[in-house]
Formats: C-alpha cells, sequence, structure tokens
C-alpha cells in the first residue's frame, strides 16, 4: 500500500545512512547568541496526557557545563548496507566525530533560549532525528519534538491522513511550553525565550511545519525549516516569518518540484537548500555527503531568525555551499 511504501522509504532514508496561540505582549529578558557550544540535557513530557491526542514529547536543551559528556570522541557511522550489514567509515574513509551525548534530567543551562518545535515524518520517531536536533539544542536552543498519535513509529492506528491534523498539535505544543515556562518549579520554567519559537520538520513533519503558518497565526512562530516537505492547505500565510527549505533533487518520496513549489509560495525572505542527485534524507545523517552543509545552513538560519544574529544570516550561503554537494537559491534573505 502507498502508505506502508512510504513509510518504509522515510525508515530507509534516516536509519541507512549514505545508503494557534495568541499573541503575547511578553518579552521576556534575552541573552545574545551563545559563542560556545552548550552541554545537551534531554527529558520527556506529555502534553494533555488524558486528552484525545495526548503528545509525548522528547524535549532536548541546554544544559549547564557540569552537564557534559564526551561529546568529540572519534565514532563510526553505522549505516545498514543492502546485505544486512554495517557500514564503519564515512564517505571519506574516516572516523565520524560524534555530536552531544544528551544527559536526562540534567540542569538547565542559565539565561532563557529560542525554542524550535520538531517534527518527525511518517512512520518516524523524534529520537531518529537526534543527530540534528541535539546539535541544535548545543547550538543554544531548546528543541520539543512530538510523537504524533496516528504517524509515529509505533502508532497503533497509523494513517497518513492524520498530517492534516498535526499542525494543531503543534500549536498545542507551543500553548503547552508557554504555561510550563511560567509554572513555578518546573526545570525549564523561565529559561524558554517564550517570543521566539521556531518550526521545522522533515518530510510530513515538513508538511506539518508548512501547515502551522496559516493565516492569522502567532507571531511567537518567527520562522520554519521544511525538509523533504512542501506545503499543506492554507500554509504560508501572515504574518511572514522566513523560511529555509531543504530537499534532495532526486527525492522518490517528496519530488524536489514539492520543495520548490511550496518555496515560490512562501512569503517573504526564504531560501532553498537543494542537495542534487540525493534522496529523501541521507543528508540528516552525520557523515552523509550534505550534512555538514545541512547542519550549518539550518543552524545559521536559526541563528538569524530567532537570535538577531545578522552574521549568521550572512554566513549563511557560504556555509551552505559545497560545489557537487548542494545549491542555494535565495529571496530577500538581506535587508
Amino acid at each position: 500500500m502507498r502508505v506502508q511504501r512510504l513509510a518504509a522509504a522515510l525508515l530507509v532514508a534516516l536509519a541507512a545512512g549514505c545508503g494557534p496561540a495568541a499573541a503575547t505582549d511578553r518579552v521576556p529578558p534575552f541573552r545574545p547568541v551563545p559563542p560556545q557550544p552548550y552541554a545537551v540535557g534531554v527529558r520527556h513530557l506529555v502534553v494533555d496526557p488524558d486528552g484525545p491526542r495526548p503528545l509525548p514529547v522528547t524535549v532536548w536543551y541546554p544544559a549547564e557545563p557540569g552537564a557534559r559528556l564526551p561529546a568529540t570522541a572519534p565514532t563510526t557511522a553505522h549505516t545498514a548496507e543492502p546485505g544486512g550489514g554495517a557500514a564503519t567509515t564515512d564517505p571519506a574513509g574516516g572516523a565520524v566525530t560524534a555530536g552531544p551525548v544528551p544527559r536526562p534530567g540534567a540542569p538547565v543551562a542559565a539565561g532563557r533560549f529560542p525554542v524550535v518545535v520538531y517534527s518527525h515524518g511518517l512512520g518516524s520517531l523524534p529520537e531518529l532525528h537526534a543527530p540534528l536536533t541535539t546539535r541544535w539544542a548545543a547550538a543554544g536552543f531548546v528543541v520539543a519534538a512530538p510523537a504524533y498519535p496516528r504517524t509515529n513509529l509505533r502508532a497503533r492506528d497509523f494513517t497518513r491522513a492524520d498530517v492534516r491534523n498535526q499542525p494543531a498539535d503543534g500549536w498545542r505544543l507551543i500553548r503547552h511550553l508557554v504555561r510550563l515556562d511560567a509554572r513555578p518549579g518546573d526545570p525549564l520554567a523561565g529559561h524558554l525565550a517564550v517570543d521566539r519559537f521556531a518550526a521545522a520538520g522533515h518530510s510530513a513533519g515538513g508538511f506539518t511545519t508548512a501547515g502551522m503558518f496559516t493565516s492569522g497565526h502567532s507571531a511567537r512562530l518567527r520562522a520554519g525549516i521544511v525538509i523533504a516537505g512542501g506545503g499543506l492547505a492554507g500554509s504560508f500565510a501572515g504574518p511572514v516569518a522566513p523560511l529555509l527549505f531543504v530537499h534532495g533533487g532526486a527525492d522518490p518520496v517528496v519530488p524536489e518540484s514539492v520543495g520548490r513549489a511550496a518555496y515560490a509560495r512562501s512569503l517573504g525572505p526564504a531560501a532553498f537548500l537543494s542537495l542534487p542527485g540525493q534522496g529523501h534524507g541521507a543528508y540528516l545523517t552525520p557523515g552523509c555527503p550534505g550534512f555538514a552543509q545541512v547542519l550549518a545552513a539550518t543552524t545559521d538560519f536559526l541563528r538569524w531568525t530567532l537570535y538577531d544574529d545578522r552574521r549568521a544570516r550572512d554566513r549563511l550561503p557560504a556555509d551552505a555551499l559545497l560545489p557537487g554537494v548542494t545549491t542555494l537559491t535565495t529571496r530577500a534573505l538581506s535587508g
């Protein structure tokens, strides 16, 4: 069936490797973009546990330096091969540097941090996206990733059509986090920049992200990253927010033309990072061609849009490009 094929393709892409809320007038105290990476903590919570759509959420966040675990030890990229074996080196033949190692329950670092709501694709889970999301957390962002009720890998009643309901789930999560920031005793209370949210997601999560930008959406949502996705009905209406699209040029699941069409429909500043010849998501795997450029471009984009870091915006075109691996199209990023 079509659903099973899409879910299987998504899992292969991620696991096989190289193979609205009301607007607020409150502006909390806020620090400039951090100069050094943070250690990373992780916690789990459930939004509306007794409601009709309970939403388990994995949260990665900047942690106190004392919580740091070894994060730069050499390791190898373990990628599934057609015969069931495992690759032990990256495409250049060398070791792959590990990313941050999240520590459950680590103390939150001092300060307030912008928040990224990250949406998984069909038949996926938040933890499958940790190579990207933990690095964003180390760069100074709280990343909240829901497991959507009817499209995650463990869903009892899996249905692709439920993607249309997921933008509302994303907004439920934003509202929950705004309340949590003001909840005495919660570890994240006072640490969330509740006027500085971004949405990001891969595949069906990219469509979910686009669907959060409907007419009249809260100005809390300041930016979006659509990876291997496209638009939903009503997407890309005001308020205008900068958008970054990332897409493989040979994506067999969501053709690049779908992402290009969404880019053309979007309003305001936008960029389209293409990976010619690549499929549905191997470039999200450390050690695979394009991962470094996707990580750098998305981090620059988040630093610009959520930390007001114009130097990151100016770095983005150079950081995103590697001849033969990526191309970049931009619209009104400067000014």
